[in-house]
């Protein structure tokens, strides 16, 4: 297992505990997440239909202001599994630091996997990786300069699993260029991780041969239910992203307080230089408050965004500890 957030377990067993105890955020996952309701008993009992699958594909369109080919699937990361089938073993070159699944999952197809740091190096690559708003440290790019990769690369992978709070930076729209692929985590800014599922928007030669891999039911009738719910409403989407741009600033006016300096983030989570990140996370630990830290990066410290003025309390008060 390589490191991620989302392993509260691990804070339970390091430092006691029930996972209900725990807050947290290692993760980039939305902790006010969307109001699911009443899922009809169909979608429980009965296999999802073709046209079930369309009106989600539907409102993905509309959520992603997209006309482009679409593929739901049981989230982004079983997306990142499948691309490596897409062609036969060549060079991938992933933009890096960023998710470490990319480069596991080619190397372990059989790719001749680069990781490079400036995206003029992704050229010549049979496929190429570029996520964007970035995890850990939430580096955007231009959309311009991305499309000016297309012909250097033979397919060039977008991932676009922060970009729901920042619609303004999407190349969905652009998702169906020849070689051009876009991902979409909907669990993030949903904050229904647990439902998995996820997008891919490409070309019809790609989607339909990921189609195909992905077998006849890749997403179950509840993450269609809600997911298509979900994207619809977009007045929550709206408001949310108001509402996660000013929990950013309260969060990075606390992380201040303590001395803390701000290195990156997305709307979803903020990265902070601590000076001693295992150090900060074990007195964050002791409030039960989880937080992610990276052996890359002794200084780094990654922390989501509370939800209830309860966990900002407890965070707010752990800080000035």
């Amino acid at each position: 297992m390589r490191e991620h957030g989302g392993n509260p377990d691990l804070a339970v067993q390091r430092f006691g505990g029930r996972l209900e105890d725990w807050i947290d955020l290692s993760t980039g996952i939305n902790r006010l997440p969307y109001p699911v309701g009443e899922i009809g008993q169909h979608a429980w009992s009965a296999l999802p239909s073709r046209s079930d699958i369309e009106t989600l594909h539907d409102a993905a369109r509309q959520a992603y202001a997209t006309q482009a080919p679409i593929l739901a699937t049981a989230g982004a990361q079983a997306a990142i599994q499948l691309l490596p089938r897409l062609a036969p073993p060549g060079r991938a070159r992933v933009l890096a630091p960023t998710y470490n699944e990319y480069a596991a999952a080619f190397s372990a197809a059989g790719w001749e996997v680069t990781e490079v740091a400036n995206p003029d190096a992704l050229a010549g690559a049979d496929l190429a990786v570029v996520v964007s708003p970035n995890n850990p440290d939430g580096r955007q790019h231009d959309k311009a300069a991305l499309l000016a990769l297309l012909p250097r690369v033979g397919r060039l992978v977008i991932d676009e699993s922060f970009a729901d709070a920042v619609p303004e930076l999407s190349l969905a729209a652009e998702a169906g260029r020849r070689g051009l692929l876009i991902l979409r985590s909907f669990g993030k800014f949903y904050g229904l991780a647990g439902l998995r599922l996820g997008f891919v928007l490409g070309g019809e030669d790609d989607i339909a041969a990921l189609s195909a891999m992905s077998g006849p039911w890749p997403v179950s009738g509840a993450a269609i239910a809600v997911g298509r719910r979900a994207l619809l409403d977009r007045a929550w989407a709206k408001a949310t992203i108001a509402r996660l741009r000013d929990d950013c600033l309260r969060l990075d006016t606390a992380a201040k307080s303590r001395g803390w300096q701000r290195v990156g983030g997305t709307a979803l989570f903020r990265l902070y230089d601590v000076g001693d990140a295992v150090a900060a996370q074990e007195r964050l630990a002791y409030s039960r408050i989880w937080s992610r830290v990276f052996s890359q990066q002794p200084g780094w410290v990654r922390l989501g965004l509370p939800g209830e003025d309860s966990e900002w309390s407890r965070l707010t008060e752990a800080l000035s500890r």
